[in-house]
């Protein structure tokens, strides 16, 4: 007998003399998923001899509420350390409460800072002295794992051209701005890392957040880090700019500009894979990715033959910013050819067969 057979709780169907048959609940499932009598719930077949019960659509699963008791001697990067790791377990309420007396006004408005500039979703629904408390409201499928990371893609992408037109231009306002925007792809991936934490160990938040199998939760936290990368060395090539003392030669701007493009439609083309489901496309720019390295190879003999100022110091670490956006891309890509690889395998007289 199988371990799962094992361990399954055998229950007895039962006649319920109008024609159709009843099967009592697990008492622990029902309180778990926050069911009580009369409550709906979904009933799908699956295959020739399984069925899934679900909660009815639209119920949120979230744990039992955080408190995070803090000394007034507790340090603020480490109490929102505490409350960022509780937020990416799932709780949907947090309570930073002091242990003795009231909280610091700078823990208190370290707190504060944190739910707006890192916890998507989270409001302040009570502020005392001695403790703040805070709640996420957005439930699952508001904001899904999939459209937060389109809006990763699209806002690191524009994070990568801006700073590239910074170093174009010279303008350290537009840098300046590119800095900013790399505390919203964090948050988005704050937020994003939360659901797959919660879809781990929950299918019905799985299916919500339109997974099929936990091996998806895996797959998409490490898309959803190699964004958050791509974005922080777009942030890198703004500090780049930051540091200059004056305009880069046109000619070596002109270079890097060129590269850059390669770059980040390498990452346009992965992002677009990974939504399309396109094996082909994602195979492609896994093999245009190894470009990547020449074009950087080229590129830093030229700086070096130039020797511009503070330039030479500066621009090999934009490039290499550059070419580690190229293999993000890369790796993003490779993980949508393991997402998608029945795509091209299809069955043939009941054997495997790779369809190339």
């Amino acid at each position: 007998m199988s371990t799962d057979h094992q361990k399954a709780e055998v229950r007895k169907i039962q006649f319920s003399g109008k024609s159709s048959y009843m099967l009592a609940l697990p008492k622990k499932w029902v309180q778990e998923m926050g069911l009580g009598a009369g409550d709906a719930v979904g009933v799908e077949k699956q295959g020739d001899s399984s069925l899934i019960i679900t909660p009815r659509v639209g119920k949120v699963f979230s744990k039992a509420d955080a408190v995070l008791e803090v000394s007034s001697k507790s340090k603020t990067d480490s109490i929102i350390r505490r409350l960022i790791s509780v937020y990416l377990l799932g709780y949907s309420t947090m309570q930073v409460r002091a242990k003795e007396g009231p909280l610091t006004a700078t823990q208190r408005d370290a707190v504060k800072e944190a739910a707006r500039r890192h916890l998507i979703g989270t409001e302040i629904i009570a502020d005392s002295r001695e403790g703040i408390t805070l709640q996420v409201l957005l439930s699952y499928p508001e904001l899904s794992v999939k459209n937060v990371l389109k809006r990763m893609f699209l806002i690191a992408e524009s994070m990568h051209r801006d700073a590239i037109k910074a170093l174009e231009k010279f303008d350290k306002d537009t840098a300046g701005a590119v800095t900013r925007s790399d505390d919203e792809v964090d948050r988005f991936s704050l937020y994003a890392i939360r659901q797959l934490n919660m879809a781990a160990q929950n299918d019905y938040i799985m299916r919500e957040i339109e997974l099929k199998t936990r091996r998806d939760c895996l797959d998409y936290r490490l898309i959803v880090k190699a964004v958050e990368r791509v974005a922080d060395h777009a942030n890198k090539i703004a500090e780049g700019v930051m540091n200059l003392d004056g305009p880069v030669e046109p000619a070596l701007v002109d270079r890097i500009m060129k590269m850059s493009e390669y770059a980040v439609g390498l990452f346009e083309q992965a992002g677009l894979a990974l939504f399309k489901g396109d094996y082909e496309s994602a195979d492609q720019a896994v093999e245009e990715a190894k470009e990547a390295a020449r074009m950087q190879e080229e590129l830093l003999k030229m700086i070096e033959k130039e020797k511009a100022g503070d330039s030479s110091q500066v621009l090999p670490l934009v490039v290499e910013d550059i070419r580690r956006t190229a293999e993000y891309a890369a790796d993003i890509a490779e993980i949508v050819i393991n997402m998608n690889t029945e795509a091209i395998i299809r069955t043939e007289e009941g054997a495997l067969v790779r369809a190339v």
